[in-house]
């Protein structure tokens, strides 16, 4: 498997959303956000008493509400508080610590699994944030579990039942994965709780690479592959009831054209091969009317097209497989045969790599890169309707927000784009990055609902190291390095980097143009061997994968950051499993 190879550049931070404070549940688990989703009738309960409050912070069209639960009855076991809103503009956006569902004005939180159980005299406490046009007045009758809180009338059941969130078989959604259960790959679920603690994990939906022709059915000799093929996966996940599979299409002819950990098994002129031995097999699989009923999501080829822009011609990064593969049009018809081939399958979604922020992010390259995206979305008969997406950070390390700095941010009258670790980037984290990339992306003649992706499998970033504040305003560098929660020597190292940990767990549609939150780089499978191994899974040695290195023009000649002891690419690596799971944000239980 891979993880980005970047070459340096620069970006601008833009607030989408509103403030998302931090909230507290008291007297029971953590808090962790949650999206909108459909909800089951009101249970059962008896005894119910209960105290609500309702605050909100507002700005114009906006707003982020907190609702304390007071429970002052016998202890809950479940609960659902419905509330109706004033005016009929307010909409819930995205919440945490419940399931929200809305129906006009009326509005349903109910509780997630971790915090159902509420003890006599312990409080709820939940959120979200909110829209409104018109005027934003707070809801003043609440209800839980039917039984009236505040001294307020019970409200009558629900007497129809809820209109159904389904699609019809084989028809595309918007966001597949929205109200939508994941699918748990059994080969990783197993290597999980393989190292102590991985249960706390292993249930988390993550992709299956499908990275040589041999995957396809599966390989039982190999170290990065496991023996389950993609027909394999896919009845898995209907024995699951899973609602999505998540695949990462990468076998490119001349793949990973600056990298060596991930280089493939094709020849840079072995186009036809990838067509008829690599992506029509897949297709014929993904096909099939037995799998109709299952959304499935293509990754489609990692760290391909921004290579064409970045690594090519008289850039420092420049590689002669990059030069011929652009040349050739390997990369570009390719991706445009994979995206027609795979979108003409009704419940078949394709996401499109796009770098990360630490790559694609300068001026120089954001804009460019996008126009190769559309150019590879209508190559080989394909259209922009092909790609439902595009995905970032894939398999990288780049924070989602960074909260302590901004790009806006000036220290002593200079800017901190001027900073070594900005260098002049336009953006400073991945979430600010994909909603701009985004709509640079409808500019060019996407659809104007595009999604985008975050992999947020390996950029938590916390643990003890994790700032807690901003650093000292001496200069601009202090400001930054001793604020920046990506603690990485250098934005362009990408090779199981130390100190790294489990960012966001997977959710669909955390903020504003992002359909979810991914797992796409199952944590702990490695992005390559810390010196040669050889192997029989084609997988080579690159020396940004070697913690003794000193770097390249890609990383400005700083050391790698790589953990020790590493093994090829794709294969299982439980110390770098230990150590994201440790320092994992949010933390772990």
């Amino acid at each position: 498997m891979v993880s980005p190879k970047e070459i340096c550049g620069m970006n601008v931070w833009r607030r989408l959303s509103g403030p998302r404070p931090a909230l507290a549940l008291t007297g029971v688990s953590a808090l962790v956000i949650g999206g909108l989703v459909t909800l089951p009738g009101t249970m059962a309960h008896a005894a119910t008493q209960c105290e609500v409050s309702y605050t909100t912070n507002d700005w114009p069209g906006g707003f982020t509400a907190a609702i304390s639960i007071k429970n002052t009855g016998d202890v809950l076991d479940g609960w659902t508080l419905r509330f109706a809103f004033p005016d009929s503009s307010q909409q819930v956006v995205h919440g945490w610590s419940a399931r929200y569902g809305q129906s006009g004005q009326d509005v349903t939180a109910q509780n997630e699994s971790y915090n159902g159980s509420v003890a006599s005299g312990a409080t709820a406490v939940i959120g979200f944030n909110g829209s409104w046009d018109g005027s934003n007045p707070r809801p003043t009758s609440f209800t839980l579990n039917g039984v009236a809180c505040n001294g307020g009338p019970t409200a009558p059941p629900p007497t129809t039942a809820p209109p159904p969130t389904t699609p019809p078989p084989g028809a595309r959604v918007d966001n597949p994965y929205l109200n939508a259960v994941g699918y748990v790959n059994p080969e990783w679920k197993a290597k999980a709780e393989s190292v102590p603690g991985g249960d706390r994990v292993s249930n988390t939906s993550t992709a299956v690479w499908i990275d040589r022709i041999a995957a396809i059915e599966g390989t039982d000799d190999s170290q990065s592959n496991g023996p389950m093929g993609v027909r394999d996966h896919l009845n898995e996940a209907l024995r699951q009831g899973a609602d999505y599979i998540q695949f990462v299409i990468y076998n490119l002819p001349g793949r990973d054209c600056a990298a060596l950990a991930s280089n493939g098994e094709l020849e840079p002129d072995e186009l036809p091969r990838y067509k008829a031995e690599f992506i029509d097999p897949i297709a014929a699989i993904q096909s099939d009317a037995m799998y109709q009923d299952l959304r499935i999501i293509n990754i489609i080829e990692i760290d391909s097209l921004p290579n064409l822009h970045a690594n090519t011609g008289s850039n420092p990064g420049a590689t002669p497989t990059c030069d011929l593969v652009k040349q050739n049009g390997a990369y570009v018809n390719g991706i445009g045969y994979a995206l027609a081939t795979l979108g003409a399958i009704s419940n078949v979604y394709n996401y499109v790599d796009a770098a990360h922020h630490g790559w694609i992010g300068w001026d120089s390259n954001f804009s460019p890169v996008a126009s190769l995206l559309k150019e590879a979305a209508t190559a080989s008969g394909s259209t922009v309707d092909n790609a439902h997406g595009f995905i970032v950070n894939t398999a990288n390390y780049s924070a989602l927000h960074e909260p302590h700095f901004q790009i806006t941010d000036m220290v002593n009258g200079q800017s901190i784009r001027q900073s070594t670790w900005v260098d002049w980037n336009q953006y400073v984290d991945e979430l600010s990055f994909a909603q701009a990339f985004r709509d640079e992306l409808v500019t060019k003649g996407f659809d104007s609902g595009v999604g985008m992706l975050i992999d947020t499998s390996r950029n938590g970033w916390g643990g003890s190291a994790r700032p807690t504040g901003p650093g000292p305003m001496t200069d601009v560098d202090s400001y930054v390095d001793g604020g920046r929660i990506d603690r990485r020597i250098h934005a362009g190292n990408w090779c199981n980097q130390s100190g790294a940990g489990l960012g966001e767990r997977p959710r669909a549609a955390p903020e504003p143009g992002i359909d979810a939150y991914v797992w796409v780089k199952p944590p702990g499978e490695s992005d390559g061997s810390s010196e040669e191994i050889p192997n029989n899974d084609g997988k080579g040695f690159d020396r940004m994968c070697d913690p003794t290195y000193d770097g390249n023009a890609r990383n400005g000649y700083n050391p790698s950051g790589a953990l020790p002891d590493a093994p090829i690419s794709g294969a299982w690596f439980p110390a770098q499993f230990q150590q994201l799971m440790q320092n994992a944000y949010p933390p772990l239980p």
